[in-house]
């Protein structure tokens, strides 16, 4: 199953929103600290909601021991990024890849864009700079369970 990474967070309510978007979906999540704000914020809870103890949340103190985790894991890194270099629903999604959004306040440095196997992009009307971080992981995290067969399938109810 495909993962989210969310690269050194910095608005809680975002990542609380991708925490119980990652929750409903089924899809482990990877914090990349250092966060601007503690996990435990209001905030956080606030956006979560009761779903934050229902998504699998690995943590990781640092970009360099994500990197470390993620080579011995052998998953492949897809960047979401205003600088893709691919549309995001034009590229081919596995089971193992591991879709990596930025900072809201600046998206990650060159050294993360170097470590990607791959860059995505949602393509946008001329002029505008970027949608938000939380809307970009569900429109890529989406495309991704689809091609992978991958969304969970609760049971139905009964007629």
């Amino acid at each position: 199953m495909p993962r989210l990474a969310i690269y050194q967070p910095d608005i809680p309510q975002n990542t609380g929103t991708m925490l119980r978007l990652a929750a409903c979906l089924g899809v482990p999540v990877d914090i990349i600290e250092p966060a601007a704000f503690d996990v435990s914020d209001r905030n956080l809870r606030r956006s979560g909601m009761d779903y934050l103890n229902h998504v699998a949340i690995t943590r990781h103190i640092s970009w360099r021991t994500f990197e470390d985790w993620r080579r011995e894991s052998k998953g492949r890194l897809i960047l979401t990024t205003t600088k893709g270099a691919v549309p995001y629903a034009d590229f081919a999604y596995r089971a193992d890849d591991i879709i990596l959004v930025g900072r809201e306040s600046a998206g990650v440095p060159e050294e993360v864009h170097q470590a990607a196997d791959a860059r995505v992009v949602i393509p946008m009307q001329p002029g505008l700079r970027s949608l938000n971080v939380a809307v970009t992981a569900a429109m890529i995290l989406g495309e991704a369970l689809r091609q992978t067969n991958a969304f969970p399938h609760p049971s139905l109810p009964e007629t």
